[in-house]
């Protein structure tokens, strides 16, 4: 089931008001609409804006149930709040149903080739919500919109809570057509990522991270994209059993106030402390599947920092390293360590954190501390010789398994402890067990 938020020009209750003063005068709307279009505007309001239909609701007066719900809808809106059907509330209203029509094309895409079949919900919550925020706008998660251009939409991979859901920026020209962004396209590209779909390589595929022009009226889905969706939720003559996205095979989420919890990597990002942990990341006291934020990344993060002044954020799994801003992947990752001046047969490492203080990246492994220098997205390398994580930072011995920076202190883990070192005073000065920064 899917549900469409907080949108608008789904239908048309107020075409034949428009030359009467309804806030002045005292008129029932079954004088000026008729029958079906007072139906429609109850109905309208009712779905979403919560307006309980009763004998006096009917009446137009400063006070009444009805003129109430049309302030919040004109307020909404960034309206003049008049609570009247005026000209500009119907500028909007009386838009045909283009948004719908696009929402539901972009879901046939998917179900033409699996057993999948979408419902529309009206209220209450729906496997995926979908929604239009202005830029600022935080809409329940941490990744706001950026205005005109930039990142436009993102979606969250099946899972609880955000799993599922798919954003989109109200600030775009949101088209049906080659000119501005196509909304249709950029749907079909979202929903794909709510039904589990990373990126794909292949520059013809509608999941490809590159928005591309394409004729509207002719849309084959690529084979690629088939094969992924197939394999995922099988073709459209298997059964068509759908199974609950939250029933997964995924490891227990880890018990934050565990005395033997510990962590696989930790970063600021936004403002906020993320830890990793296995295929886990935990914002406090959320959990939420790597996957859900970055689809892309494979499971499981090794290391990961944040560079707030560039809004960037570094992430090494395995043998590679990814540079992202937000939901977005910067162009040219994921990258191989070896260009950074490591061995082709490179492993993996074990903690990264950025030193804001003189701008270094900072990667550990093995007991040593290597410094790289990023100049652009084309030309990184090892700044200089590996030192000593002992010698660099006096107190802090054997495997680290992840750090990062809070204002002007480290954070050293190993295993169910973390070490809090002191850049100014160059020591360690408390000890504390790895779930101090949770509610326990």
């Amino acid at each position: 089931s899917y549900r469409l938020e907080s949108y608008f020009f789904l239908l048309d209750p107020w075409r034949h008001c428009t030359h009467i003063d309804t806030f002045n005068t005292w008129i029932k709307i079954a004088f000026c609409m008729g029958k079906e279009k007072r139906w429609k505007a109850i109905k309208y309001l009712e779905n979403y804006y919560g307006f309980k239909k009763d004998e006096e609701s009917f009446i137009w007066k400063s006070n009444s149930p009805m003129t109430k719900k049309i302030k919040e809808m004109q307020e909404f809106l960034g309206l003049e709040v008049t609570g009247k059907p005026d000209s500009g509330t119907l500028d909007l209203v009386q838009k045909r149903p283009d948004v719908n029509v696009a929402i539901k094309k972009a879901f046939s895409v998917w179900s033409s080739v699996t057993p999948l079949k979408f419902i529309t919900k009206d209220r209450g919550d729906a496997d995926i919500m979908i929604s239009f925020a202005a830029g600022g706008n935080s809409h329940s998660d941490f990744l706001p919109f950026d205005g005109p251009g930039g990142s436009v939409a993102h979606a969250y991979a099946p899972g609880k809570d955000l799993g599922g859901d798919a954003h989109f920026d109200k600030d775009e020209t949101w088209t049906k057509s080659t000119e501005g962004t196509n909304l249709f396209y950029m749907a079909a590209h979202e929903f794909g990522h709510s039904l589990g779909l990373f990126h794909s390589k292949d520059p013809n595929a509608l999941m490809y991270p590159v928005y591309r022009k394409f004729d509207p009226s002719v849309f084959p889905l690529h084979q690629d994209d088939i094969k992924g969706i197939q394999y995922l939720h099988g073709n459209s003559h298997e059964s068509a059993e759908i199974k609950d996205p939250t029933e997964s095979k995924e490891p227990a989420l880890p018990n934050t106030c565990s005395p033997d919890l510990t962590f696989d990597a930790v970063t600021t990002f936004r403002g906020e402390i993320m830890f990793f942990k296995d295929k886990q990341v935990i914002r406090e006291v959320d959990f939420h599947l790597v996957s859900s934020f970055w689809p892309w990344l494979p499971s499981g993060v090794d290391a990961a920092y944040e560079i707030p002044e560039k809004d960037e954020t570094h992430l090494f799994e395995g043998n590679e390293f990814w540079v992202v801003r937000g939901d977005t992947i910067l162009p040219g990752y994921p990258k191989k360590l070896y260009i950074l001046g490591f061995s082709k047969d490179f492993a993996k490492i074990d903690a990264a954190f950025y030193n804001r203080k003189k701008g270094e990246n900072i990667l550990l492994h093995r007991g040593q501390i290597l410094e790289v220098k990023f100049y652009n997205q084309r030309n990184e390398s090892m700044e200089r010789k590996p030192r000593l994580i002992k010698d660099a930072f006096p107190g802090i011995n054997g495997k680290v398994d992840a750090v990062f920076q809070h204002e002007n202190f480290l954070y050293f883990f190993h295993r169910r402890k973390q070490f809090e070192f002191d850049f100014d005073k160059k020591r360690v000065t408390r000890l504390l067990k790895t779930n101090f920064w949770f509610p326990c």
